[in-house]
Order: C-alpha cells, then sequence, then structure tokens
C-alpha cells in the first residue's frame, strides 16, 4: 500500500510499505480523509515539533477519519480518537488520559499517523459517524476536540468578554464553541486579513489585525477592564502569549493553546501577578468525540466552510505547501474518497 512519510525538515515522501496484517486486538481502517494540523507543519517546516524530534522516517497525520474494514461496524464511516493512553497509570485514573505517562499518538514520536492507505487501530477509539456526516467532518472532529477542551479550561460563563488569538483552525473552533458556551462578545486577533473574515463567519463580534497594536484596542473597547478569558491559539506568534496578558482582565483566566516554533514561550511576570491571572496550558484534549458528534449532527458547528482545500494522495506535496504557507483554513489530503464527493 500506499504511505507518504516524513524523513526530514522539508523531506516528505510518497512510498510503498506493507499493509497491516489484522488481527482480533485491533480493527482494519481503511483511511478516508486526513485534515494537516499545525504540528504536521512544524515537523515539515522545522523537523520536528517542540521538544520532539524523530530519527527515523514517520508517517504523519492525526486528524482522520476511515473506513471500517473489520469487526461489527464494517462499511461504517467513523471518526479516529488519535491518541492511546494506556487506562492504568494515575493520570488516566484521575480522569485525564490526555496526560497519560505512557501515551501515544498518531503520527508521534515512534507511532505513525494516517497518511497511509490502511492501520490498525483499537476499537475504544473508533467512533461511527451518524448517516450524512462526510470523511472531512469526520476527521474536523479531532480539532473541534481541542477547541472544545480549551473552552471548558476556560470555564466561559453567559455573558463573558473572550479573547482568541490567532483564527487558525482551532482559533475558529474555539470561537463557535465559546460563542455556544455564552460568550457574549468575542474578540478575534490575526495577522492575516482572511483568516479574520472566517473569525466574523464563526461568531466573532470584534476583528483585530495582530499589529502590535490590538491591546490597546481591546483595552479602550472594554473601557480599560480587559476580558474575562483570552485563548492564545496563534501558536507561532510569539507575542501572542504577552497580548493576551495584556489584555485579560484581573483574575481572567488565560488558555495557551497554540504550539509555539520556539519551545519556549514569555509573559511579563508582574502583569500576570498584580492582575492575579490564572495561565492554563492545554494539552490536546480528552473525552470530546461524543460531545464533538452531537454539535455536529445537531448543527451547532459550521465545519464545511472551513474545509478550504482538498487533494488526492499524490498531490501530498502541494498539499503541504499550501497548508505551510497558510492559504485559507483547512487543507485535507483525501485518500479512501471519491473526488465527486469531496463535498
Amino acid at each position: 500500500m500506499k504511505a507518504i512519510r516524513f524523513y526530514d525538515k522539508g523531506d516528505i515522501r510518497i512510498e510503498e510499505v506493507p499493509e497491516p496484517t489484522p488481527n482480533e486486538h485491533m480493527v482494519l481502517l481503511r483511511i478516508a480523509s486526513v485534515g494537516l494540523c499545525g504540528s504536521d507543519i512544524h515537523y515539515y517546516k522545522e523537523g520536528g515539533t517542540g521538544s520532539l524530534k524523530v530519527d527515523q522516517p514517520l508517517i504523519l497525520g492525526h486528524e482522520f477519519s476511515a473506513w471500517v474494514e473489520s469487526g461489527p461496524n464494517k462499511g461504517i464511516l467513523a471518526a479516529v480518537e488519535p491518541a492511546l493512553s494506556c487506562g492504568q497509570c494515575e493520570f488516566c485514573l484521575e480522569g485525564n488520559p490526555n496526560l497519560c505517562e505512557r501515551i501515544k499518538f498518531a503520527g508521534s514520536e515512534d507511532t505513525d499517523g494516517a497518511l497511509q492507505e490502511y492501520l490498525l487501530w483499537p476499537e475504544h477509539n473508533i467512533f461511527p459517524m451518524p448517516p450524512g456526516i462526510s470523511p472531512q467532518q469526520a476527521a474536523f472532529l479531532e480539532p473541534l476536540g481541542v477547541a472544545i477542551h480549551a473552552v471548558n479550561l476556560g470555564k466561559i460563563q453567559p455573558g463573558m468578554d473572550v479573547g482568541v488569538l490567532g483564527t487558525g483552525p482551532i482559533g475558529l473552533l474555539t470561537i463557535q464553541t465559546a460563542k455556544l458556551a455564552g460568550a457574549a462578545r468575542i474578540f478575534a486577533t490575526d495577522k492575516l486579513g482572511h483568516r479574520l473574515e472566517f473569525a466574523q463567519e464563526c461568531g466573532a463580534t470584534d476583528l483585530l489585525l495582530a499589529d502590535g497594536n490590538e491591546h490597546h484596542q481591546i483595552l479602550k473597547a472594554t473601557n480599560g477592564r480587559g476580558l474575562d478569558v483570552v485563548f492564545e491559539a496563534a501558536g507561532d506568534d510569539g507575542s501572542a502569549v504577552e497580548t493576551a496578558v495584556q489584555i485579560a482582565k484581573r483574575g481572567a483566566a488565560v488558555v495557551l493553546v497554540g504550539i509555539p516554533s520556539k519551545d519556549e514561550t514569555t509573559f511579563t511576570a508582574s502583569t500576570a501577578r498584580r492582575k492575579g491571572l490564572t495561565i492554563k496550558v492545554s494539552r490536546r484534549m480528552k473525552n470530546t468525540y461524543p460531545t464533538a458528534i452531537r454539535l455536529l449532527t445537531h448543527h451547532m458547528v459550521n465545519l464545511d466552510s472551513l474545509i478550504t482545500h482538498q487533494f488526492p494522495m499524490d498531490d501530498y506535496k502541494k498539499a503541504f505547501e499550501v497548508a505551510a504557507s497558510r492559504q485559507g483554513i483547512k487543507v485535507f489530503i483525501n485518500l479512501a474518497v471519491d473526488k465527486e464527493n469531496w463535498g
């Protein structure tokens, strides 16, 4: 079968690899669609993400949907949870499987991901989709889960003023989820004007270019009070965390969601201390698929407008280039999907 393998910075190849051998403990999946995440682009542009580097070829891809090829759900389209937690360590037993000390994650370190035609995966990580859900929507449930988890950490209450810094896919889904949680006013910032247009469609009430002056504008718009909760989803923008601290009100929560290119971040400690800020670092997601599926099936979130680019497997290089250049919003590589049904 075909697989797309990452070797080093800028070096991604399509190769023939052995098909997986089915066994009774795992479900055979025929991969349908894979969304390219910011972490995939970190691998592609920088050779790794944060402190994670690879010393052997790795198949990327953790936002994915698949057709079930074995077991009782054979033939059904499914969304797939990419994180494999042990279920037995202290952190899993505390209800935090995303913090598992033995976690494996698709497309990371020594665990191959979904940019291959077939994959074996545990049944409890597979979520069958109801009729009418597209492969791309199903794959989008992973980043939607990240947004749900971040908003849960932020503890938004109805009527709050909220900021979302960075309007890539995670930021846009955070805007939608924050609005559902009751945020009355949502300030969105980004360096790219076209992404702010998407932010408005997703429910942002105030749009600002991230030009270094946005924190003054937000404080002025809130009469100096600041925002109740701020989500930093910019990742590459090192100044976004500092902006979050500046625009947060006294006693506010700042939730760090983005992954910076450099494995560090900074902010003015005296400002954060005097405001008594609570700073939370969001780690992927936990137990969000049931909620994400309900939001999708009840038409409470808009995923389709964020699906801006789709490519067949053989055009993988173009897909990575488009995603790395931050064109559009979400880039998908479709494997077992007919082009006529890309949606």
